[in-house]
């Protein structure tokens, strides 16, 4: 099968074998991916992860359950162990010996095929395009944050970083009661948000420095904590999205000195995800900049570092 492969930093399309799916595990015939920051961080060094790159995917499960077989699927990308203390208490997407697809241990979705454990599947529903569908992980990992902190109709809320996740997580909050405001410098991704209703500042513009009751940073740069700092207010939160190949040591002062709390933020709920694709709650459609050949997908992971381009899409198996 062809694969898109990175190896100590160079990425390259390959003839891989066709995976064969294990016990308990489906074959999964891939019909589109996404690429994101993570994907392009992973080409710059982070994590050093070696092998088939991707984990943003819709696709049709050709080997199975019956429950399975032929149906469209979207997978969640932590494959656990399930005996672990981290699987055993409910904290499985921390599992001690978990793979991550397309990111640590895992081959991932930038193939023709790929194998997931079943229990990481979710079936599609029938309302939701594949286009839409293979929004479904970052979207999840946006509705995490609700998980995290409590909103209320007073709650100052700054999302800064209006790149990929940055749109998804201020469409969400945008749902729900609180005094959100998205900051960035694309003037192309803020006037997306503006034409939302959804509040916006250029960076460069901003004026309410020391004031948010929550910051939550998606800039995907090391320079998105130092100012996530100079947003927040003092006892207020930071939840942090990004992560860095090289990320640059911040002055962690004033998070002692301003008593604020610092919340990691990773991996979110599925269902919720497809339930929003499902009632057209989150307009992914117009993030969608292009659609490519997995044949071309060297050309779209540069084309994904262009902020001129939202979403890069990859057809796998056309």
């Amino acid at each position: 099968m062809r694969a898109l492969v990175v190896d100590s930093g160079k990425l390259s399309l390959r003839d891989e074998p066709t995976p064969t799916a294990s016990a308990g595990e489906v074959l999964i015939k891939v019909s589109l991916a996404g690429i994101c920051a993570t994907d392009l961080e992973i080409l710059k060094g982070y994590g050093g992860f070696k092998g088939i790159l991707g984990h943003e995917f819709v696709g049709v499960v050709t080997i199975g359950p019956d429950a399975l077989i032929n149906k469209r699927v979207v997978g969640e990308i932590n494959c656990v162990c399930g005996r672990c203390d981290m699987c055993t208490s409910g904290l499985s997407s921390h599992c001690r010996r978990r793979t991550v697809l397309g990111i640590q241990g895992r081959p991932g979705v930038f193939a023709e095929f790929v194998t997931l454990p079943e229990r990481n599947c979710h079936l599609v529903p029938d309302g939701v395009t594949d286009a839409e569908a293979v929004f479904t992980e970052p979207l999840a990992a946006a509705y995490q944050v609700l998980r995290q902190i409590k909103l209320e109709t007073k709650t100052s809320i700054a999302v800064i970083g209006t790149g990929r996740l940055g749109l998804l997580v201020a469409q969400v909050l945008a749902q729900f009661p609180c005094r959100l405001t998205a900051v960035g410098r694309n003037p192309r991704t803020l006037d997306l948000l503006d034409r939302k209703r959804i509040r916006t500042s250029n960076v460069t513009e901003f004026s309410h420095w020391g004031e948010q009751d929550v910051v939550i940073e998606c800039t995907g740069s090391p320079e998105g904590l130092p100012l996530a700092m100079r947003m927040v207010r003092p006892k207020g939160t930071i939840i942090l999205k990004t992560t860095c190949a090289t990320p640059t040591p911040a002055d962690l002062t004033p998070l002692v000195v301003n008593e604020i709390s610092l919340l990691g933020s990773r991996c979110g709920p599925f269902s919720d995800a497809l339930g929003a694709l499902a009632r057209k709650q989150v307009d992914v459609q117009s993030m969608i900049s292009k659609q490519m050949p997995l044949s071309e997908g060297v050309a779209a992971m540069s084309l994904a570092a262009d902020p001129n381009h939202i979403k890069i899409l990859l057809a796998c198996n056309t």
